[in-house]
Order: C-alpha cells, then sequence, then structure tokens
C-alpha cells in the first residue's frame, strides 16, 4: 500500500452545522455524523421519504459502475473525485473484490474526510490505496497528487459520484471535468452521476436543506449534465438514469428521474 498523503491538523469542526458528507454518510447507514447531521437528515427524509433510498441508489450505481470498469473492461486504476465520507462498498473495496492489484486514489478538500479514509481500512497487499487532500477544482493538485500512486501514463477511471451539485457555478463544474479529462491518456474512463429533482416535492425539500447552514446541492437536468461526456465514448446503455445503467438484482427503482450517471471511454 502507497504511503498516504500527510494530512495537516483538522481545523475545529462545527457540529453543530449539518455537513453534507455526514448527512450522506447518516442516509447510508454509516456511524461518521453528529447529531444536527442526523436531525438535518431525519428532517429531510421527514419531508422527503424516499431520500434513503435515493442515497443507495446513488451508491448502486457507483457500485456498478466500478465493477463494470474492473471487470469487463479490465481498468486497475481509479481516482475517485470528491469522495465523502466512507461507508459500504467504497471505491477500493468494490474493485480490489474483482481484482486485488487495483491502485485506488480518493479526493477530497476535507482534511476530516480523510482521517476518516485513513481509518477506513487496508489496501490489498497486491494493490493500494491512498488520498489527497485537495479541492476538486483544483485539478492540478488533484492530478499531482494521484501521480504518487497511479501511472497517468496509463488507463485511469476517473470516479465522479454525485457531487458535482456542490458546485453551484455550472461552468466551474463542467471546467473541472474537462480539466481532469485531458490529462488522462487514451483508454481512461469517466464514471459520472449527477442528481436531479425528481418532483417538485424533492426539488423543494432540498431548496429548505439548503438554507438550512449545509452545503448546498444544486439540481441539474439531465439534458444538461449529459454534456459532461462531450467528446467522450459513452457505453451502453448510454447516460441514463441509475437504475437503468447495467441493473442487477440488488438495483432499487425509486430514481428512475432523480439520479443520472454514465461511464465513457476517452478517445
Amino acid at each position: 500500500m502507497s504511503e498516504p498523503t500527510q494530512i495537516p491538523p483538522t481545523r475545529e469542526i462545527d457540529t453543530s452545522v449539518p455537513h453534507s458528507a455526514r448527512v450522506w454518510n447518516y442516509w447510508l447507514g454509516g456511524k461518521d455524523h453528529y447529531p444536527a447531521d442526523q436531525a438535518a437528515g431525519d428532517a429531510y427524509r421527514l419531508e422527503y421519504p424516499d431520500i434513503e433510498a435515493m442515497a443507495q441508489e446513488s451508491r448502486g450505481f457507483l457500485v456498478r459502475s466500478v465493477s463494470y470498469l474492473a471487470r469487463e473492461v479490465g481498468i486497475r486504476q481509479f481516482l475517485d473525485v470528491g469522495a465523502g465520507l466512507p461507508t459500504v462498498n467504497n471505491t477500493h473495496e468494490v474493485a480490489q473484490r474483482i481484482a486485488p492489484d487495483c491502485r485506488v486514489v480518493y479526493v477530497d478538500h476535507d482534511p476530516l474526510v480523510l482521517l476518516h479514509v485513513q481509518a477506513m481500512g487496508m489496501s490489498t497487499e497486491e494493490g493500494a490505496m491512498a488520498y489527497v487532500l485537495a479541492d476538486m477544482r483544483n485539478t492540478d493538485a488533484v492530478l499531482d497528487g494521484a501521480a504518487g500512486t497511479l501511472d497517468l501514463s496509463q488507463p485511469v477511471a476517473l470516479v465522479i459520484s454525485d457531487v458535482l451539485g456542490h458546485i453551484v457555478d455550472w461552468d466551474d463544474a463542467l471546467g473541472l471535468v474537462r480539466r481532469l479529462v485531458e490529462r488522462l491518456p487514451a483508454g481512461s474512463y469517466l464514471a459520472l452521476s449527477h442528481s436531479t429533482a425528481a418532483d417538485e416535492d424533492h426539488r423543494a425539500v432540498q431548496e429548505a436543506y439548503n438554507r438550512s447552514g449545509a452545503i448546498p446541492y444544486v439540481f441539474r437536468e439531465p439534458d444538461q449534465t449529459v454534456h459532461f461526456f462531450d467528446d467522450l465514448d459513452l457505453v451502453e446503455p448510454g447516460f441514463v438514469s441509475w437504475p437503468n445503467w447495467k441493473p442487477d438484482a440488488n438495483t432499487g427503482r425509486l430514481t428512475e428521474r432523480a439520479g443520472w450517471g454514465g461511464v465513457a471511454r476517452i478517445p
């Protein structure tokens, strides 16, 4: 296993304010959250009961897309940008169950997240798992950090799982994806997902959550977010709602409208 990036002392954490990564962790059944996060998650779920299942289905897309890339495509390097707090079926666990020699780098801007990653568990002996402290918009820092573990001259799977809604400006979100893609070699892949509003009730609850003091998340429609894949070769079935991307026996069906994802080859 590669030596982890040194993490600076964690800034003082305001546990009275909900944090999006911890609320997501709570919905996924994790343990790394505080009462404010649980309260925010419960309030959201009270108004929109499907949100917990939607979080699970978002993770389901991640599991299926990483599994496809490791098993069907033969990718052995993964760069998970905006990884959030670890819960279950994290990228390195999914990939290394299929191919123990997979090398995985997590990127997040929050030192707390990376401390939890450090405590999460070890890589397989054959592979590697490391993490980079960087804002995903600083793509040079992301890639320079990843290069300590990954060979960026060889194909890499860039995983961006449902975090781009935290970047409110569309041009900023689109630009960071394009900068990352441009630095990866031909034969690499992009696996990306993004949430939209399932209905007006869902939108209203999210807007209320955004006003709670948590990091906001902006819903975008799939006719916009499909442009993350411009000039790339989408694999079948294309850019579709989460349940329709290579479903398996465990795939839920609540997010026919609320979450979209795709996997594309970088030519």
